[in-house]
């Protein structure tokens, strides 16, 4: 019970409470810092202040080990956060995707987790993971600093990250269950005329993607290969080839598009979609 009051006093706070306006010089800086929002369109970036803003009335920002979060620390992730909901209607709406969690735990370098496995002969092991961001179910997102500030910085013709994207990719497709590399995909997807026919043709492409892309990391790896141009990161899971392409196809899409002709329409239909998408 207490949790359900505790929600629905959120939503009461941000239904009254007024959306702050973040100043101008702010959010010149912001978009000049990250040359993959600095690209929008004059009008997208002004549908893209709007949702940060609102993004930042409704989450909660906390500093690790006596970090400070400043105004443009919160305004770098939150405008990172909100770039995958440009096209997904009303700020209010769009929102929804992150509505499952209130907390953004910001570390000033990367995190140290303590990891539990059990292996296929039933042995526990235990060790530690270093982490530049994390999504939990339902709860909050933690991310490094340094490499929030990194966004979109490269060499040329490198792999270029956003590890905000990343996890909040991974916020989105845990709002279908457990993260699994299929978001929530709407009917009419791809024109499919149901949720199951859209999650089928979603799984007819992204499998034998992933499962080429998870080759060709080990054959580099293991054997010497060409290293694949995508974070290697990618190839541990479907989760995480999802939260890799998708941080990539916004931060490098001409290339992304090139390395993935098959994922890249897929893409571009989820996070563009037709006015009547909604939100789960």
């Amino acid at each position: 019970m207490a949790g359900w009051l505790n929600r629905l006093l959120q939503r009461v706070r941000r239904s009254v409470a007024p959306v702050p306006d973040i100043p101008a010089q702010l959010w010149l800086d912001t978009v000049a810092r990250y040359p993959f929002i600095a690209r929008l369109p004059l009008h997208d970036l002004a549908k893209l202040r709007a949702l940060s803003a609102l993004f930042l009335q409704r989450k909660q920002f906390t500093g690790a080990h006596g970090l400070q979060v400043s105004d443009d620390m919160a305004l770098a992730i939150a405008a990172q956060a909100c770039l995958p909901l440009l096209h997904w209607g009303a700020p209010q709406q769009a929102l929804l995707w992150y509505d499952d969690f209130v907390g953004i735990v910001v570390h000033p370098a990367e995190a140290v987790a303590r990891r539990r496995a059990v292996d296929e002969a039933g042995v526990v092991h235990h060790y530690h993971e270093v982490l530049q961001g994390e999504a939990m179910q339902g709860g909050p997102v933690m991310l490094s600093w340094p490499a929030v500030d990194a966004a979109g910085s490269a060499a040329a013709g490198e792999y270029a990250t956003s590890v905000v994207i990343h996890e909040f990719m991974h916020k989105i497709d845990m709002q279908g269950g457990q993260a699994d590399g299929c978001p929530p995909l709407p009917p009419g997807y791809l024109g499919t005329d149901s949720v199951r026919a859209a999650r089928e043709a979603w799984h007819a492409a992204w499998q034998p993607a992933y499962e080429q892309f998870r080759e060709q990391v080990i054959i580099a790896e293991r054997f010497g290969g060409t290293r694949p141009w995508l974070d290697a990161y990618g190839a541990t899971a479907p989760a995480e080839f999802f939260a890799v392409a998708c941080e990539a196809w916004f931060v490098h899409r001409e290339r992304f598009s090139q390395e993935f002709p098959t994922l890249a329409p897929l893409l571009q239909a989820f996070f563009q979609p037709a006015p009547t998408t909604a939100a789960p």
